[in-house]
């Protein structure tokens, strides 16, 4: 098939190398000439494991391009997708403007039908919004379908090629067929394709995400009653993880949730119901404990150590995840931020993130490649980002190189019995250091 692909973000990117590695002609387009020519010469500009190597051989062998020309990308294409930023505004509400002038573009140039598919997270309605904007502008026949993404940053290639579920919300059953020819080399094992009504794909982004931000701000919660009452929230993890109608995944505290999909998705959802004259209040907790968490844990720093002004620090770990350079929403900036506004001198490191950290600090930190290397003489180490590299450690290097042995872990890493004969102080989320 002929596909084009607005927007050359993380979405875009993946979904248009992806779509071309199993035999589609596959045109990517958007507006910034500096980032088309960047792919052009092969520079990806995002960090995902295994992107830049699929995007290289899908260029190479002709099934994937690059251009920034309208007419030529959609005129050759039956299928259109939409993956343009919908970022949020000051009051949470998703901003449409991006997507809804690539739709007005688009459809100056449409040349007989096509298939115009939403797959930017968008408010419900959107979808239709947009097909409401394209008749205004042409007689062509075409459709509109939703196609929310649910992919996870650090493993984004592989959800693609091997989804545990493709949602499209059409209202054509002509929709239908061509973008069930789609996705049929994505479904060999098991048909996981799911068609429903265009508003309830678009909501299904949203409440997906929403509910695992939940779980993520319930067990903060829980693991703040932990430290009050004297429990160890991984013991009650594992005992809420037996539950089947619970599960395993998304009970681990930590610092909340980050990133360019959590917290504005909930935010958004928030938005549309008040909107539609419904309050939230559940989604509404939720983004209100996740904020919450990361200021508690920068208390807990404060509190131990007293006076911060002429302290120094070393920060390990700065994307909200690991296996991204993602800093968005990213926990590592508020705890850096704070930090700074109490006159402490710091010291980071991460394997990827640390380029789009210097973006945003400058020469407000100083910025290390070796993790042990940021250690030297500081007086505390606090890790915000649970790389593979920080899990099993020389803490023998560490007390050495350290002035003070105090560790502040958000990720809950260590064993908090083998620190503690180590001769370490360390706070975790979840139990009270001095009650051990």
């Amino acid at each position: 098939m002929n596909i084009c692909i607005i927007g050359t973000g993380y979405v875009g990117l993946v979904t248009g190398s992806c779509l071309a590695d199993s035999g589609n002609d596959v045109t990517c387009l958007d507006i910034d000439e500096k980032k088309i020519d960047s792919l052009k010469n092969g520079e990806v500009g995002i960090y995902e494991p295994g992107l830049e190597e699929i995007v290289t051989r899908n260029y190479r062998e002709g099934r994937l391009s690059f251009t920034t020309n309208y007419k030529d990308a959609v005129e050759k294409s039956e299928i259109i997708f939409l993956a343009v930023s919908t970022p949020p505004k000051e009051d949470g509400s998703a901003d449409l403007s991006y997507i809804l002038s690539a739709s007005k573009e688009l459809a100056k140039n449409i040349n007989g039908y096509k298939v115009i598919v939403t797959k930017s997270t968008v408010p419900v309605g959107t979808t239709n919004k947009i097909k409401e904007v394209v008749s205004e502008l042409t007689d062509e026949l075409f459709d509109v379908a939703s196609n929310p993404e649910f992919l996870k940053e650090g493993s984004a290639v592989n959800d693609f090629m091997f989804p545990d579920r493709i949602v499209v919300g059409v209202d054509s059953k002509k929709a239908e067929l061509i973008l069930r020819d789609l996705y049929e080399p994505f479904l060999r094992k098991e048909d996981r394709l799911i068609f429903v009504d265009i508003k309830s794909s678009e909501v299904s982004k949203y409440a997906s995400n929403s509910m695992l931000a939940t779980r993520i701000s319930f067990m903060n919660e829980m693991a703040n009653l932990c430290e009050k009452v004297g429990a160890d929230i991984s013991n009650v993890r594992k005992i809420m993880s037996q539950d089947k109608r619970i599960g395993k995944e998304f009970l681990y505290p930590g610092l909340g949730y980050g990133g360019s999909c959590f917290p504005k998705d909930v935010k958004a959802i928030i938005d549309v119901g008040k909107k539609n004259d419904l309050e939230m209040n559940l989604c509404s907790a939720v983004d209100k404990v996740n904020i919450h968490q990361r200021f508690k844990f920068f208390n807990k720093i404060k509190d131990f150590i007293g006076t911060l002004n002429g302290k120094t620090c070393a920060v390990w770990g700065l994307s909200f995840k690991p296996n991204t350079d993602d800093i968005r929403e990213a926990p590592s900036v508020d705890i850096v931020e704070k930090l700074i506004d109490e006159g402490v001198d710091i010291n980071v490191n991460d394997p990827v993130a640390m380029e789009n950290f210097k973006k945003r600090f400058g020469k407000k930190v100083r910025y290390f490649n070796n993790n042990y290397d940021a250690l030297i003489d500081v007086d505390f180490l606090v890790i915000n980002t649970e790389w593979s590299i920080y899990r099993q450690p020389n803490f023998d290097l560490i007390k050495k190189k350290m002035k003070s042995p105090i560790i502040f872990d958000g990720r809950n890493l260590y064993n908090k019995f083998k620190l503690k004969e180590l001769g370490f102080y360390y706070s975790n989320v979840g139990y009270i250091p001095s009650d051990d």
